[in-house]
């Protein structure tokens, strides 16, 4: 099973449905690279029991790195500092190298609330890809 060869498709000039469209762009990625990376690697002789465990843990694994990335967990801290981690999702000019729009994931909807939709092949009303 191969990973499909997609494209991006032109972002949105309106601010408000680009900040959507690179969120989107960002859930696509984090699916296809983690959880589709993953799941093509399992051993083909898995039970159907075996596999369909695997690819829940998959799934999981993937949903808690997204609570990492909504703030909802992953701190560490001590009474007078905090270790956290962030993701920024940048969409950059291809032939200047510059930075078009920036979006510090943690700053956008919700990485979790677009989870489910993701998982269902939902990346919303202008998808990042075609």
């Amino acid at each position: 099973m191969d990973l499909p060869d997609l494209k991006l498709t032109d972002f949105p000039a309106d601010s408000r449905s680009r900040e959507l469209w690179l969120q989107h762009a960002a859930g696509h990625i984090l699916f296809r690279d983690v959880r589709d990376y993953a799941v093509q690697r399992l051993d083909p002789s898995l039970s159907p029991e075996a596999r369909a465990a695997a690819i829940k843990a998959a799934n999981d694994a993937l949903y808690g790195l997204m609570m990492i990335l909504d703030g909802v967990t992953g701190g560490l801290e001590n009474d007078s500092s905090k270790v956290s981690l962030r993701m920024i999702a940048e969409l950059t000019a291809m032939d200047s190298a510059e930075v078009v729009h920036s979006l510090d994931l943690l700053d956008g909807d919700g990485m979790c609330m677009g989870y489910h939709g993701w998982q269902e092949g939902d990346f919303g009303e202008l998808p990042p890809f075609a």
